[in-house]
């Protein structure tokens, strides 16, 4: 049979037809690339991971890894303050949030998050079968925790928003807590160590928060795939009835291993952070001379738009150049937007090199 006037979709499951599914940054195997695209940390994890992670480089491997993740949930709780029945972990924190949507999200009501948000969330919905309500952010793209304030089956929403980078405080997250107690509401804290303050100490308060973290970001484990979510007993446990309906092992012995050396370098994980915001800081300030205007960044990447140039000539330019950086047009609110990444010194200087020759030429 020549499957080619075949319809092989006839396999598919009903749903699947309909997914729209998450389409990730773009990972080009070119040489002398400068990766901008993925929000990917310019320095390497602490080198006591890599110790760590040779360690269990031997005849053990053998074995399955500890389910519970119990040293490393142990080290998360001692590292936040919280106790070890109020820690989870997965495989990235994408894991761990679509254990949130299937274990605390489904309900009648529809979900609510950002309009210019995380382009997960609307995916997950799809996946599990979840109304959604997609709140609008102010005209300036920030967001307005009192819109929020309406029937609802959960609030989600990145702190720092993704992809704006805009942070809200400690005190607009317990006015959010507050208003929704009858929901659960999930902090997804990606990028918060770049500049904000984590939910993670209301989680004793709040009996409806779910803070979800990830070790890709600000400790440079992207490749190890460790993320982890905060929150009282009842919430975790309902995210474990999850995950053991599902994988029991998450996580390999060696990314638990690398994970808690890269928790426990506190000294490290700092000053690789300061180092992201001052370039942060520095990238910013060198955009606006170049006419470019920006959304207020509390993550390691930088949302801008220019005031002549278009955000689609811009990226295939920068592109031609070997510099991958980011177009997103997913809503027409931020058609003429670019997200950076904050590279190194070198990769950053050779972006501004660029874009200055490109608006001199304009």
């Amino acid at each position: 049979m020549n499957s080619s006037n075949t319809n092989l979709k006839r396999f598919w499951s009903p749903k699947v037809h309909d997914l729209s599914p998450y389409v990730p940054g773009e990972q080009p195997k070119l040489t002398n690339l400068v990766k901008l695209n993925t929000n990917e940390n310019p320095f390497p994890p602490s080198p006591k991971v890599f110790v760590a992670i040779q360690n269990q480089l031997n005849e053990s491997l053998r074995l399955y890894p500890d389910p519970n993740a119990t040293k490393l949930r142990q080290c998360l709780a001692d590292s936040t303050g919280l106790n070890i029945d109020n820690v989870f972990v997965g495989n990235g924190s994408d894991e761990v949030l679509a254990h949130t949507f299937q274990a605390l999200l489904q309900h009648s009501e529809p979900l609510l998050f950002p309009d210019i948000s995380y382009s997960f969330y609307p995916v997950y919905c799809g996946l599990y079968g979840i109304k959604k309500c997609e709140v609008p952010l102010s005209e300036d793209l920030t967001i307005n925790v009192s819109d929020f304030s309406q029937p609802n089956g959960g609030v989600i929403l990145p702190n720092p928003n993704a992809p704006t980078g805009e942070l809200l405080s400690l005190m607009d997250i317990q006015q959010l807590l507050m208003a929704n107690t009858n929901r659960v509401v999930v902090i997804d804290e990606a990028y918060i160590d770049f500049g904000g303050q984590s939910a993670a100490q209301l989680v004793p308060e709040f009996d409806n928060l779910l803070v979800v973290q990830t070790l890709s970001k600000s400790r440079s484990l992207a490749g190890l795939r460790v993320g982890f979510a905060l929150g009282q007993s009842h919430l975790i446990e309902a995210l474990e009835r999850v995950k053991n309906s599902f994988n029991s092992y998450p996580l390999s012995s060696e990314s638990q291993a690398g994970a808690i050396a890269a928790i426990k370098d506190v000294s490290y994980f700092q000053e690789t952070c300061q180092a992201n915001i001052a370039q942060r800081e520095k990238l910013a300030g060198q955009l606006k001379a170049l006419g470019f205007s920006m959304t207020q960044s509390y993550a390691n990447f930088l949302f801008v738009t220019h005031e002549t140039l278009r955000a689609q000539e811009i990226a295939a330019s920068l592109r031609e150049q070997g510099i991958i950086i980011r177009h997103l047009t997913s809503s027409p609110r931020i058609s003429n937007y670019l997200r950076i990444s904050v590279g190194s010194v070198v990769e950053c200087e050779l972006l501004v090199q660029a874009l200055t020759a490109m608006v001199a030429a304009s």
